[in-house]
């Protein structure tokens, strides 16, 4: 990183979210934001997000917290279960609509949807760090592990107050 880059964290938040909840712990949003503005000098973190009617607080917490807000709309499948895939969202954002105004790119994610996104920054010198929610990211990007960075090494400094009990999925918001 040169001094004065502008640097753009684009961040899936389900699979943020699921990754640090699977290790026990919760992430507390606002020490997140200053961590990234912080270590990786993030200017603007665009966070993805499924929109939910009744979580406008957490819309406002997470806005209040210096995140700037991309929802995707959800559906409910046959089996309840909400999904909101803002993978398309995060790639467009991060390799069109605001590729002309940062100069690196911190992707937080360990889905392996967003191997291309990588690569295309990669290819163009705007990849920072790939900031994965723990050791269980997709093995597509393992070819970038000079770039990748694990948020639970820094759970001390990032969890929040209220503790959660173990979940048993694998950390990652889809298989």
């Amino acid at each position: 990183m040169k001094k004065g880059d502008v640097n753009y964290a684009f961040i899936d938040s389900q699979n943020l979210n699921l990754g640090v909840r699977s290790l026990g712990w919760r992430l507390d949003y606002k020490k997140f934001r200053l961590y990234l503005k912080n270590k990786y000098n993030v200017q603007k973190a665009y966070l993805f997000i499924g929109q939910l009617a009744g979580n406008e607080k957490l819309y406002l917490y997470l806005q209040e917290a210096g995140y700037i807000l991309i929802f995707k709309p959800t559906v409910e499948t046959k089996e309840g279960v909400v999904k909101g895939n803002v993978d398309a969202e995060l790639v467009l954002h991060a390799a069109a609509v605001q590729y002309k105004n940062y100069d690196k790119a911190v992707i937080v994610s360990g889905d392996g949807d967003f191997t291309c996104l990588v690569e295309f920054l990669d290819e163009r010198q705007k990849l920072f760090y790939v900031l994965t929610p723990n050791r269980h990211y997709s093995s597509l990007l393992r070819r970038y592990d000079r770039y990748i960075k694990r948020v639970d090494n820094a759970r001390a400094s990032l969890e929040g107050s209220r503790p959660i009990k173990k979940t048993r999925t694998s950390g990652r918001s889809k298989p």
